[in-house]
Order: structure tokens, then C-alpha cells, then sequence
């Protein structure tokens, strides 16, 4: 999205109120453009995207996760505890939700607030906690990861959930979850505006708890702590992003000026209103479409408005604005690709990409974070195959119980057992040795993370060794390749740049979302019996990936990389 200075003022309190706007705390993270179209009923039949396939599914973890905590904690109080149904209609369960507080409830499961009519909020909390001198705080059950290892944590055990019984935690840290932290602030002024809030000179009145994927704490975050860029505290940031977001909705309910105009962002790439967007951009070649975020903000900034204007640049002479993140004659690069149809420029004549006499391409499927169930891998021997090597091809190792499970151990350590094997057996016939993926932050997180987990289980390899083969320059990830020797005007993604090579996926439904949908079939999550064709098909998913990795190092150090425009051509 994009501001559009109309001077309009913010519209206070009454303006929520009068006209029936009501936001939850998402809003806070969220584009404000979407926020606009959310609440304008003239773009109500405006085409949307298709639902994404993968978020029913997630949602369906999440309550499950939420379900398996809230029995935990609720049959480790009963005397404290009361229950709001969580299928009820939103009136019925903030009327259930009241009835608790005024008993006095220690703990309330399933909180609906009161909706907050004058401020334009409404919300839930999964957890109310009472505290001593009165009121409630609130604690937020989330299936993502809350704390990474480290110190400086603040927590307190599951089974205790309560602000008083927080201590400093010498083994975690606070993982940077800006919408938990938005989330609290919200229904901290929701509870604020019930009158449910503990007094202002209470120690707990501005915090909030989260427990999160682990399940085996509470973390716990002060929320007037001045941490925000500029030293703004978590309420002040809140406060200042909500206001606006009411400004924007308001504006859009009332048939005002639109205070956000589309422009291509990391959102967009999930949001239902991408296609409205995208065909407002492309009607008007917006800049933002090869340039997105804060350097297509700064581009307006010059009146550099569409990708033709940044096209007819000169890339030799300094920009008309400082660009963050991106070098000014990449942008004309790009914009001029764009204009051409092209996704892939080429920086240099010749792409260096490490080859070896024994390759092996690597893709590893995880389900979320539960777990990797899978690694398949694509050998190859370039150099010429030898007596006693292991026969060319794809193999996958997995595990078809459902994440998290120990048999992931089993798995990996067979993925484990078998790359090492190969790797070995080329060093002792003094050949090279080279193993490939496409962006290695997942696998390496997965590499080193069921190393850790699985320590002492059979075939499984200590972390330092399994640092030594992501550190050696055997390891290569072909997306820093991509990176930084192309420049790519439809994005860097395998699925993107691998049709370049001429590549295609069998599936065309192939990607990671759908992929963890067929997982859930596969596997029987949602109960039943298990999806052999589902199991097939992401076995077909893994062997084209890692066949899409082959053949884009393949296309690089062939003599078709020539027919790929150079920069300086453009």
C-alpha cells in the first residue's frame, strides 16, 4: 500500500463508534491498503484471490495446539477455572465471558471481550489470567516459535500461569514476534475499556503472556518496556498503528478519500485482494511492480511513478533518491527487464557455480514446524561412475507417521548416513564432491535442529559435525548463486527461476503450500486412513525439486546461459 496525503484527521473515537467500525488486532500488521479494502463496500464484488489451501489447515493445527493447552492448564486448576464454549456466536460467548469475571473466575479459557464500540475493537484472548489487586492480563496461545536459545527470557513453568511467578530464564530468549506483542497491547485496552484491567499501580497491569509452539511455558512480556524503534514502548506502538488503522478504515466505510493506494509488497503474495491490486498496478506499469517497499517509496519520492519512467533512466548517473537495499542501476536493470518480458538478466558472461565429480541435489519437506519428514536427494556423477558407487538417481528418506515423531530421527539419520557415505567414498577415490539446495536457510535449520533433537539416538551426528558440512564450500546454495549473479524480474523463487532452464513441475499444483495440505492426507491427520496417492504425489514434489535444482546448475554452466541477456545489454 501506499499513503495518500489528504489531510484527512485522524477521526477519534466517536467516528469507530457512528460508523459501525470494528477492527481486531491484526489490523496492526497488516497492509493498510487491505485494511481500505476490507471495509469498502464499493469493491465488494472486486475479484479476489482463491483461498490459500494451506490456511484452513493451519488454522486446524492451531486449534488443536490451543485445545491440547488449555486441557493441560485446566486440569491443573480446577478450582480456578471456567470455560467460555468456543463455538458459541460472538455475543453469547463475551456474555459467558462477563458472567466469569463478575464470579471472580482465577482463570477463563476461550475469553471473548466485550466489544469495544467507542475504540472500534473487538478481540479474544485464549487465556484471562487474574491478578492479585484485580483484574485480568491476558496470555495468547500461539503455534509458532516464542523463544530461541539464549537468556534473557522472562517465563514462568505452563502449569503456572501467572505474571507473579515469571523468572528470569537462563536458556531462552525472546524470539521478535511483533503481531503477539500488537495482540497484547490490543486486549490490553479492550480490558482497559470493560473495566476488566488491573489497576494502574499494580505490577502486572501493562503485560502479557505467550505460550507457544514448545507448550512448556508462558512468556511473559512487559508492554510499556521501550523497545520499539526510536524507543517506543509495545502500547505506544499499538496506539499509533491502531489509530491509523481506524483512520483508514473509517475513511473507506464512509466513501472518504482512500488513505492507501496499492503497491506491490511481501504481503501481497497472500492476500485475497492481490488480484484487485495487481490489475490497478499493471494498468498504470506502477514502479512498485520490479521495485517494492521502502525503494519504491522512495522512487514516488522523485516522481518516479511507473516502471517506463525507471526504464528511461540512466543507470550510470546517481539516483534522484538514496535506495535502500537495492543499487540504483540494478532497479533500471530490472525495469527495463520488465518492460522486455524477461525474468532472468544475467550480471557477468560466465556464472561460476561449483561443480564436482560426484553432485548431489538436496530438498527437504517439512510440515510446517512440527517437522522435516522427508530429504530426498538427485546423485549424479559428471566425472563418470565407478564400480561400488551408488547408482545415479533420486531417493527419498521419510517418515510417514505424522510430525513430530522419533521416526524423524530414523529418517534423518539414514539421509544422514547416506550423504556422508557418498561424500566419503568420492574423497577416498580422490574425486570432488559437491551437494546443492535452493536456499539453504531451511535446510540448514533442519540439518542442525534434528541433530540437536534427536542427540544419542542411533546414526545420529553430533551438531559439530553437522556444522562442519553446511560451513565447507561443498555445501552451495544455488539461490545465493541466483542472487548475486542475476537479476530477476519476477522474483528469485525455484518455481520462478528454474522454467528459465527449461524446467517444469509434473504437478501443476506443485508447490509448498499445497504440498502441506496433500502431507495431511497423506498421513491421516484430520483422521481416517492414510493417502497413498498423497504419499505419491509429494514423493513426485520432492524428486522434481530436486531435479529442478539440477537442471538450473546444469543451465548455468552450459553454453545456453549465453542466450540470456547480459545488464550491460539492457
Amino acid at each position: 500500500m501506499r499513503d495518500t496525503a489528504t489531510g484527512t484527521p485522524f477521526p477519534g473515537t466517536g467516528a469507530a463508534a457512528v460508523t459501525g467500525v470494528s477492527l481486531d488486532a491484526s489490523v496492526t500488521t497488516r497492509c493498510r491498503r487491505r485494511v481500505h479494502l476490507d471495509h469498502d463496500p464499493a469493491v465488494a464484488d472486486a475479484p479476489r484471490a482463491l483461498p490459500d489451501p494451506s490456511l484452513e489447515q493451519r488454522r486446524a493445527d492451531a486449534r488443536e495446539h490451543r485445545d491440547r493447552i488449555g486441557e493441560l492448564v485446566g486440569a491443573a486448576h480446577r478450582d480456578l477455572w471456567a470455560t467460555v464454549p468456543g463455538d458459541a456466536p460472538a455475543r453469547e460467548r463475551a456474555e459467558a465471558t462477563a458472567v466469569a469475571v463478575a464470579a471472580g473466575a482465577g482463570l477463563i479459557w476461550n475469553a471473548q471481550l466485550p466489544r469495544d464500540r467507542a475504540g472500534g475493537r473487538r478481540g479474544g484472548a485464549e487465556l484471562l489470567v487474574r491478578v492479585p489487586g484485580g483484574g485480568y492480563v491476558p496470555v495468547l496461545v500461539v503455534r509458532h516459535r516464542v523463544t530461541d536459545p539464549g537468556q534473557g527470557a522472562r517465563t514462568s513453568p505452563l502449569l503456572e500461569p501467572f505474571p507473579g511467578r515469571a523468572r528470569h530464564d537462563p536458556t531462552r530468549k525472546v524470539r521478535s514476534q511483533p503481531r503477539d506483542l500488537l495482540r497484547l497491547a490490543h486486549l490490553t485496552r479492550m480490558l482497559g475499556a470493560a473495566g476488566w484491567a488491573p489497576p494502574a499501580d499494580v505490577a502486572a497491569a501493562a503485560s502479557g503472556g505467550v505460550v507457544g509452539m514448545d507448550g512448556d511455558v508462558v512468556v511473559w512480556h512487559d508492554l510499556s518496556a521501550e523497545h520499539w524503534p526510536g524507543g517506543r514502548s509495545t502500547m505506544a506502538e499499538y496506539d499509533a498503528r491502531f489509530a491509523d488503522r481506524v483512520t483508514v478504515a473509517v475513511a473507506a466505510a464512509t466513501g472518504g478519500p482512500a488513505l492507501a493506494l496499492p503497491s506491490r509488497v511481501t504481503e501481497c503474495r497472500r492476500c485475497p485482494w492481490w488480484p484487485t491490486c495487481e490489475a490497478e498496478l499493471a494498468d498504470g506499469q506502477d514502479v512498485s511492480l520490479v521495485v517494492r517497499g521502502e525503494s519504491a517509496t522512495a522512487l514516488r519520492t522523485a516522481d518516479v511513478l511507473t516502471v517506463s519512467q525507471l526504464a528511461a533512466m540512466d543507470p550510470t548517473q546517481e539516483p534522484p533518491v538514496p535506495l535502500p537495499g537495492m543499487a540504483f542501476a540494478d532497479t533500471v536493470v530490472l525495469a527495463r527487464a520488465w518492460l522486455r518480458g524477461l525474468s532472468v538478466v544475467r550480471r557477468v558472461p560466465s556464472v561460476p557455480v561449483t561443480r564436482a565429480d560426484v553432485e548431489v541435489d538436496v530438498d527437504m519437506e517439512s510440515f510446517g514446524e512440527a517437522g522435516a519428514y522427508m530429504w530426498g536427494v538427485l546423485l549424479s556423477h559428471p566425472g563418470g561412475a565407478r564400480p561400488g558407487d551408488e547408482p545415479a538417481g533420486y531417493r527419498a528418506f521419510a517418515t510417514w507417521e505424522p510430525v513430530p515423531t522419533d521416526d524423524e530421527a530414523r529418517s534423518f539419520a539414514e539421509f544422514w548416513t547416506w550423504i556422508t557415505g557418498v561424500r566419503d567414498a568420492a574423497h577416498a577415490s580422490g574425486r570432488t564432491f559437491a551437494a546443492y539446495c535452493y536456499n539453504e536457510q531451511a535446510e540448514n535449520r533442519w540439518l542442525l535442529g534434528s541433530a540437536e533433537r534427536f542427540a544419542g539416538k542411533p546414526g545420529i551426528p553430533p551438531i559439530a559435525e553437522v556444522q562442519a558440512f553446511i560451513d565447507a564450500d561443498s555445501w552451495v546454495d544455488l539461490f545465493a548463486v541466483v542472487n548475486e549473479w542475476f537479476l530477476c524480474a519476477h522474483g528469485k523463487g525455484l518455481k520462478r527461476i528454474a522454467p528459465a532452464a527449461g524446467f517444469a513441475w509434473r504437478d501443476p499444483e506443485a508447490g509448498g503450500e499445497n504440498s502441506m495440505r496433500w502431507y495431511r492426507d497423506a498421513v491421516a491427520l484430520d483422521g481416517g486412513t492414510p493417502d497413498p496417492l498423497q504419499r505419491t504425489r509429494l514423493l513426485e514434489y520432492n524428486e522434481d525439486d530436486v531435479g529442478a535444482t539440477r537442471a538450473l546448475r546444469e543451465w548455468m554452466t552450459s553454453p545456453a546461459i549465453q542466450d540470456v541477456p547480459l545488464a550491460t545489454e539492457l
